[in-house]
């Protein structure tokens, strides 16, 4: 007889695990199945009382600990799923009854409403839900007044109320009501019950815990209508966003790997600055400052224009991964620093070195400070005075996709501030 309620819980087992494979209903394909959590785990504890098969005489107290429940429950959509749970129940005398101690254990295959989410809960709150939930099952009743065990089937229906502490955790109470067919003893275990069919039942009070399973920010249960429109104002919002071509080169913020080039110098369609010597200088700005600024000595040595550009971050410095060694391609950039400070002795620079998203905050926040010292010890080798010269390390610069090696390349950098 043990194996009766092993091998209808097995198969209550493969039911659930086979009703995983069930499509969405046509009115929640809207979500997207990836967008949220199906999986959950639930804990209970609490009370019982139980109504008929009883021995006159005998009775539990009201209400009557112990009862505990484990529940493992999978959404097929917000409002519909499925629940397999096991429950125990301890059924001892209340005062003045004679004494008892008995058993009841129970699993049950149950579906899920998420009245919650049928009723708009969202609408009003986000931290609220309701479940509604009913299934069958099988039951086993032992106790000190007969040798043996007492199989049964039995149908279960109950309310669940929520309260969402987090996204992985929420607090529930629930009331449950489970009545069986084919008792054979009374609750007390002192005598045989006077019908078998639908003769017994038992009432539960509980509080517990969910705790929600998945790599998603949030579970079924909180996903509502509003979350849909949500998604989609993100989606138009991202879109209208990264559509604005911030540096009016042509090429939309979206797709744009340099979205600060200067204004009116060439790009390609990444909307990266001509560079085609690669020394870290667009190629049409190096021409303007090697007739305006480089070549000439006889130029004016104020020219704002020169500065302007100088301090907007257009003339770099760029280094290999994990490396303070300046390229030998973006020296150039070193070279036009030293040719402004030495056509402008009274000008000084801050030399500010940067390092990109990847390894450890704090080693990228020394590389960007080596980054900048290597810089300085050039310019001064090349006869500008150190006192002219201040260095900061900024530490890792984030502006770009830390997932692009290409975006990391153009913020592993050194730029200058000059005044």
């Amino acid at each position: 007889m043990r194996k009766k309620i092993a091998t209808v819980s097995l198969l209550l087992i493969t039911f659930a695990a086979t009703a995983q494979n069930m499509g969405t209903t046509s009115t929640e394909r809207s979500v997207d199945v990836n967008a949220y959590n199906k999986w959950s785990i639930e804990l209970n504890a609490g009370v019982n009382k139980t109504t008929g098969a009883m021995t006159t005489g005998f009775y539990t107290a009201t209400p009557n600990l112990f009862h505990a429940d484990l529940g493992v429950r999978y959404m097929f959509n917000p409002k519909f799923g499925l629940k397999l749970d096991f429950g125990y129940d301890k059924l001892k005398e209340g005062n003045e009854s004679f004494a008892f101690d008995s058993n009841y254990l129970r699993t049950d295959l149950q579906g899920i409403i998420n009245l919650g989410r049928v009723l708009n809960f969202e609408t009003w709150t986000n931290r609220i839900g309701l479940l509604g939930h009913g299934g069958f099952g099988v039951s086993m009743l032992t106790s000190d007044g007969f040798n043996g065990e007492d199989y049964m089937a039995n149908g279960i229906a109950g309310l669940t109320t929520q309260y969402r502490i987090s996204n992985s955790v929420a607090l529930t109470a629930d009331f449950t009501g489970i009545i069986n067919g084919n008792q054979s003893y009374n609750f007390d275990g002192m005598s045989q019950t006077n019908a078998k069919a639908f003769n017994g039942s038992i009432f539960n009070a509980s509080l517990g815990l969910t705790f929600y399973l998945g790599k998603n920010e949030k579970h079924a249960d909180w996903i509502g209508d509003s979350d849909k429109y949500d998604a989609l104002e993100n989606r138009v919002e991202l879109i209208e966003t990264s559509l604005i071509d911030s540096d009016k080169d042509g090429v939309a913020d979206l797709y744009d790997l340099e979205p600060n080039s200067v204004a009116g110098v060439a790009v390609n369609t990444k909307g990266q600055s001509i560079d085609n010597n690669q020394n870290g200088v667009p190629d049409e700005l190096e021409s303007y400052l090697d007739k305006r600024f480089a070549q000439n000595s006889n130029t004016n040595l104020n020219n704002n224009t020169v500065e302007e550009l100088i301090n907007g971050g257009y003339v770099n410095v760029y280094f290999d991964f994990n490396s303070s060694k300046p390229t030998n391609a973006s020296l150039s950039g070193v070279d036009f620093l030293i040719k402004y400070l030495k056509n402008n002795p009274s000008k000084s620079a801050e030399i500010i070195g940067y390092a990109d998203e990847v390894g450890n905050s704090s080693y990228n926040q020394t590389l960007s400070q080596q980054r900048a010292e290597a810089v300085k010890n050039i310019v001064t080798n090349a006869g500008i005075d150190a006192s002219r010269l201040t260095v900061k390390g900024n530490g890792e610069d984030n502006s770009v996709n830390k997932n692009s090696p290409e975006a990391r390349q153009i913020v592993r950098r050194v730029t200058f501030k000059v005044n």
